[in-house]
Protein backbone atom coordinates (compact mmCIF):
# COMPACT_ATOMS: atom_id res chain seq x y z
CA UNK A 1 0.00 0.00 0.00
CA UNK A 2 1.83 3.31 -0.90
CA UNK A 3 1.88 5.41 1.76
CA UNK A 4 -0.35 8.31 0.62
CA UNK A 5 -3.44 5.65 0.37
CA UNK A 6 -2.05 4.56 4.09
CA UNK A 7 -2.59 8.07 5.56
CA UNK A 8 -5.96 8.77 3.78
CA UNK A 9 -6.95 5.20 5.29
CA UNK A 10 -5.69 5.91 8.80
CA UNK A 11 -7.30 9.48 8.46
CA UNK A 12 -11.01 8.05 7.97
CA UNK A 13 -12.83 7.96 10.78
CA UNK A 14 -15.90 5.99 9.30
CA UNK A 15 -13.23 3.13 8.11
CA UNK A 16 -10.79 3.09 11.07
CA UNK A 17 -10.78 -0.82 12.49
CA UNK A 18 -13.54 -1.91 9.56
CA UNK A 19 -12.83 -4.10 7.20
CA UNK A 20 -14.05 -2.64 3.60
CA UNK A 21 -16.77 -4.72 1.48
CA UNK A 22 -13.84 -6.07 -0.71
CA UNK A 23 -12.03 -7.88 1.70
CA UNK A 24 -13.97 -10.67 0.90
CA UNK A 25 -12.55 -10.77 -2.67
CA UNK A 26 -8.71 -10.98 -0.39
CA UNK A 27 -7.16 -13.65 -1.95
CA UNK A 28 -9.52 -14.82 -4.03
CA UNK A 29 -8.43 -12.47 -7.19
CA UNK A 30 -5.61 -10.27 -7.69
CA UNK A 31 -4.62 -7.31 -4.91
CA UNK A 32 -4.96 -4.41 -7.69
CA UNK A 33 -8.43 -5.23 -7.87
CA UNK A 34 -8.58 -4.75 -4.23
CA UNK A 35 -6.28 -1.61 -4.04
CA UNK A 36 -8.78 0.01 -6.98
CA UNK A 37 -11.99 -0.67 -4.49
CA UNK A 38 -10.65 0.97 -2.14
CA UNK A 39 -9.03 4.22 -3.46
CA UNK A 40 -12.34 4.52 -5.64
CA UNK A 41 -14.41 4.00 -1.86
CA UNK A 42 -11.64 6.77 -0.29
CA UNK A 43 -12.01 9.20 -3.06
CA UNK A 44 -14.57 12.28 -3.35
CA UNK A 45 -14.96 12.51 -6.89
CA UNK A 46 -13.44 10.30 -9.70
CA UNK A 47 -12.49 11.05 -12.90
CA UNK A 48 -11.52 7.98 -15.61
CA UNK A 49 -9.98 7.97 -19.01
CA UNK A 50 -10.82 4.56 -20.96
CA UNK A 51 -9.64 4.53 -25.03
CA UNK A 52 -10.30 0.22 -25.53
CA UNK A 53 -13.01 -0.18 -22.96
CA UNK A 54 -15.54 0.97 -21.21
CA UNK A 55 -15.51 2.37 -17.46
CA UNK A 56 -15.87 -0.80 -14.84
CA UNK A 57 -18.29 1.16 -12.92
CA UNK A 58 -21.01 0.80 -15.81
CA UNK A 59 -20.23 -2.68 -16.96
CA UNK A 60 -23.53 -4.63 -16.92
CA UNK A 61 -22.57 -8.34 -15.70
CA UNK A 62 -22.27 -10.00 -19.07
CA UNK A 63 -20.24 -7.04 -20.43
CA UNK A 64 -17.59 -7.65 -17.46
CA UNK A 65 -18.03 -11.30 -18.37
CA UNK A 66 -17.23 -10.81 -21.89
CA UNK A 67 -14.30 -8.65 -20.59
CA UNK A 68 -12.49 -11.07 -18.28
CA UNK A 69 -13.18 -13.35 -20.69
CA UNK A 70 -10.51 -12.36 -23.40
CA UNK A 71 -6.97 -12.93 -21.21
CA UNK A 72 -4.68 -15.97 -23.41
CA UNK A 73 -4.71 -18.19 -21.61
CA UNK A 74 -8.04 -18.03 -20.53
CA UNK A 75 -8.77 -17.64 -17.03
CA UNK A 76 -10.30 -20.29 -14.47
CA UNK A 77 -14.23 -20.05 -14.85
CA UNK A 78 -14.30 -19.64 -11.32
CA UNK A 79 -11.74 -17.20 -11.43
CA UNK A 80 -13.75 -14.86 -14.02
CA UNK A 81 -17.15 -15.29 -12.10
CA UNK A 82 -15.28 -13.96 -9.11
CA UNK A 83 -13.73 -11.05 -10.62
CA UNK A 84 -17.38 -10.16 -12.19
CA UNK A 85 -19.10 -10.55 -8.90
CA UNK A 86 -16.15 -7.75 -7.39
CA UNK A 87 -16.77 -5.59 -10.41
CA UNK A 88 -20.87 -4.93 -9.55
CA UNK A 89 -19.88 -4.73 -6.17
CA UNK A 90 -17.57 -2.08 -6.79
CA UNK A 91 -20.34 -0.14 -8.92
CA UNK A 92 -21.96 1.08 -5.20
CA UNK A 93 -19.05 3.71 -4.94
CA UNK A 94 -21.55 5.57 -7.98
CA UNK A 95 -25.13 4.05 -8.18
CA UNK A 96 -25.27 3.63 -3.85
CA UNK A 97 -26.77 5.61 -0.83
CA UNK A 98 -24.10 8.15 -1.61
CA UNK A 99 -22.93 8.05 -4.50
CA UNK A 100 -19.45 9.79 -5.59
CA UNK A 101 -19.15 12.21 -8.10
CA UNK A 102 -17.76 11.07 -11.63
CA UNK A 103 -16.55 11.99 -14.45
CA UNK A 104 -15.55 9.99 -17.06
CA UNK A 105 -13.71 10.34 -20.53
CA UNK A 106 -14.41 7.17 -23.26
CA UNK A 107 -13.09 6.92 -26.68
CA UNK A 108 -15.65 6.22 -29.53
CA UNK A 109 -13.53 3.01 -30.02
CA UNK A 110 -14.63 2.03 -26.74
CA UNK A 111 -18.60 2.36 -27.98
CA UNK A 112 -18.16 0.46 -30.71
CA UNK A 113 -16.33 -2.49 -29.51
CA UNK A 114 -18.88 -5.28 -29.54
CA UNK A 115 -17.80 -8.16 -26.75
CA UNK A 116 -19.68 -11.36 -25.99
CA UNK A 117 -22.40 -10.32 -29.09
CA UNK A 118 -24.55 -7.46 -30.30
CA UNK A 119 -26.93 -8.03 -27.62
CA UNK A 120 -24.46 -7.66 -25.00
CA UNK A 121 -23.25 -4.63 -26.22
CA UNK A 122 -26.71 -3.18 -27.38
CA UNK A 123 -27.39 -4.13 -23.63
CA UNK A 124 -24.22 -2.23 -22.39
CA UNK A 125 -24.96 0.71 -24.32
CA UNK A 126 -28.25 1.12 -23.07
CA UNK A 127 -27.08 0.75 -19.62
CA UNK A 128 -24.55 3.57 -20.18
CA UNK A 129 -26.79 6.15 -21.88
CA UNK A 130 -28.97 5.91 -18.60
CA UNK A 131 -26.07 5.53 -16.22
CA UNK A 132 -24.90 9.42 -17.59
CA UNK A 133 -28.20 10.87 -16.52
CA UNK A 134 -27.45 10.25 -12.96
CA UNK A 135 -27.08 13.72 -11.32
CA UNK A 136 -23.58 12.78 -9.66
CA UNK A 137 -22.54 11.28 -13.00
CA UNK A 138 -21.01 13.10 -15.80
CA UNK A 139 -19.89 11.28 -18.93
CA UNK A 140 -17.77 12.67 -22.12
CA UNK A 141 -17.42 10.91 -24.98
CA UNK A 142 -14.27 12.21 -27.59
CA UNK A 143 -14.96 11.08 -31.15
CA UNK A 144 -13.43 10.40 -33.77
CA UNK A 145 -13.29 13.16 -35.96
CA UNK A 146 -11.72 14.76 -32.61
CA UNK A 147 -7.75 15.57 -32.34
CA UNK A 148 -5.61 13.30 -30.25
CA UNK A 149 -5.19 13.66 -26.95
CA UNK A 150 -2.63 13.05 -24.34
CA UNK A 151 -4.28 9.74 -22.86
CA UNK A 152 -4.61 8.55 -25.85
CA UNK A 153 -2.88 5.29 -25.24
CA UNK A 154 -3.75 4.78 -21.42
CA UNK A 155 -6.78 3.61 -18.93
CA UNK A 156 -6.66 5.98 -15.97
CA UNK A 157 -8.37 6.29 -12.81
CA UNK A 158 -7.75 9.31 -10.88
CA UNK A 159 -9.15 9.52 -7.47
CA UNK A 160 -9.08 12.47 -5.44
CA UNK A 161 -9.25 12.97 -1.71
CA UNK A 162 -10.53 15.57 0.37
CA UNK A 163 -6.92 17.32 0.26
CA UNK A 164 -4.96 16.78 -3.19
CA UNK A 165 -1.96 15.82 -1.02
CA UNK A 166 -3.30 12.25 -0.55
CA UNK A 167 -4.67 12.08 -4.37
CA UNK A 168 -4.17 8.64 -5.98
CA UNK A 169 -3.76 7.96 -10.05
CA UNK A 170 -4.20 4.28 -11.25
CA UNK A 171 -2.91 3.21 -14.24
CA UNK A 172 -2.87 -0.34 -16.61
CA UNK A 173 0.49 -1.61 -17.45
CA UNK A 174 1.47 -4.86 -19.29
CA UNK A 175 2.33 -6.37 -15.58
CA UNK A 176 -0.82 -4.62 -13.69
CA UNK A 177 -2.19 -2.10 -11.99
CA UNK A 178 0.25 0.42 -11.30
CA UNK A 179 -0.69 3.24 -8.48
CA UNK A 180 0.53 6.90 -8.40
CA UNK A 181 0.98 9.58 -5.49
CA UNK A 182 3.51 11.84 -6.43
CA UNK A 183 3.01 15.52 -5.76
CA UNK A 184 4.41 16.27 -9.40
CA UNK A 185 2.80 13.15 -11.16
CA UNK A 186 -0.43 14.21 -10.09
CA UNK A 187 -0.07 17.58 -11.28
CA UNK A 188 0.90 15.93 -14.82
CA UNK A 189 -2.02 13.72 -15.01
CA UNK A 190 -4.79 16.26 -14.04
CA UNK A 191 -3.51 18.56 -16.75
CA UNK A 192 -3.93 15.43 -18.95
CA UNK A 193 -7.06 15.01 -17.65
CA UNK A 194 -7.72 18.45 -18.04
CA UNK A 195 -6.99 18.73 -21.84
CA UNK A 196 -8.78 15.40 -22.59
CA UNK A 197 -12.13 16.30 -21.77
CA UNK A 198 -11.46 19.69 -23.75
CA UNK A 199 -11.54 17.36 -26.85
CA UNK A 200 -14.29 15.39 -25.71
CA UNK A 201 -18.17 16.34 -26.22
CA UNK A 202 -20.01 17.94 -23.51
CA UNK A 203 -22.58 15.64 -21.82
CA UNK A 204 -25.72 15.76 -23.88
CA UNK A 205 -24.21 15.25 -27.19
CA UNK A 206 -21.83 12.49 -25.83
CA UNK A 207 -24.82 10.80 -24.65
CA UNK A 208 -26.97 11.74 -28.20
CA UNK A 209 -23.88 9.65 -30.20
CA UNK A 210 -24.30 6.62 -27.51
CA UNK A 211 -27.87 6.55 -28.71
CA UNK A 212 -26.92 7.24 -31.87
CA UNK A 213 -24.28 4.14 -32.02
CA UNK A 214 -27.20 1.99 -30.09
CA UNK A 215 -29.49 2.21 -32.92
CA UNK A 216 -27.19 0.96 -35.27
CA UNK A 217 -26.84 -2.73 -33.22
Amino acid sequence: MHGHRADRRAGSDDRRGKAGWWDEYRDKIPPGFLDVSEIEHDAVRLRTVQTAHLPGLFQTEDHARATFALPIPPLPRLEVELRVAHRLAGQRVISGPSPVPYVGIAHEAALRMQLGSCEITRAQLLHLAESSERPNVTLLVIPFGACGFPLLDYSVLYAEAPTSLLDTVQMDSPTGALFIDSPTQLINCRTRLDMSEEVALTPTPSRDLINAILKKL
